[in-house]
């Protein structure tokens, strides 16, 4: 993508492909989309699980997003997913579709004007939605938004391509990181939950009883089964998949 993009050449689905398999984190998977989103002249991306329509949290639905903190604090507190035109849009279709912030926009509760301003303020007012799915079938979306010019068709063609492919690719690292999870000991856990505290080897072998040795066997054992390569890395990863808190 990089070397495209220095080129000054225009970006095509096909040439990502190969990358977004390569991609090993959900980490990976967001420099990845802040990549695509800088490649087709965007400022902000979002990856989205399809949310109920019991739920009022857009946070809580995106799996990664790189929008303007500010912006999603006041979407959800405006109550502004409730209604939307967007998630009614892609509950009812599996075609990509763009959408802009207009202050006559096609909600039916008042808050077209709130939205407008909103996304103005941050220069989000156009946005492509490329509905997805998993293996699964886990329903979901990804978006580009920004202040450019409208997408062309063959741009739209792309990005769904690509789409399909990360939001894929999330689902076979999230069933990774799951099957990590299973394979750690509780003991293993326990190791990491107190080196994760600030304990040394030396204080979790006397908090846990044990011995020394044996508390750097459990660590490096889970270091091995985390696919991380020292200790650090094995308790940023726990944390990330919600193996310790």
């Amino acid at each position: 993508m990089a070397a495209l993009m220095q080129a000054g050449k225009p970006p095509r689905g096909e040439d990502y492909i190969d990358e977004i398999a390569g991609l090993k984190t959900q980490f990976d998977v967001f420099r990845f989309m802040k990549r695509l989103t800088e490649a087709y002249r965007c400022r902000a991306f979002m990856v989205l699980n399809l949310p109920p329509v019991t739920s009022f949290d857009l946070q809580s639905n995106s799996v990664i997003n790189n929008w303007p903190t500010e912006l999603l604090a006041i979407y959800d507190q405006e109550g502004l997913m409730t209604n939307s035109p967007v998630l009614r849009r892609l509950r009812n279709s599996t075609l990509p579709f763009i959408h802009e912030t207009t202050p006559n926009g096609s909600r039916d509760d008042g808050k077209s004007q709130i939205i407008s301003t909103l996304f103005e303020r941050f220069r989000l007012i156009r946005c492509v939605w490329l509905p997805t799915h998993d293996a699964s079938g886990l329903r979901g979306a990804i978006s580009l938004a920004g202040d450019r010019d409208s997408f062309t068709a063959e741009e739209i063609k792309d990005l769904s391509y690509v789409a399909l492919h990360v939001f894929d690719r999330l689902a076979e690292i999230r069933n990774l990181d799951i099957r990590v999870i299973d394979a750690l000991t509780e003991r293993e856990i326990d190791c990491l939950n107190w080196t994760a505290a600030g304990k040394t080897s030396a204080e979790i072998a006397e908090i846990l009883t044990l011995s020394e040795h044996t508390v750097n066997h459990y660590l490096n054992r889970a270091t091995k089964k985390l696919d991380t390569v020292n200790r650090t890395q094995a308790v940023a990863k726990a944390l990330r998949v919600g193996l310790i808190k």
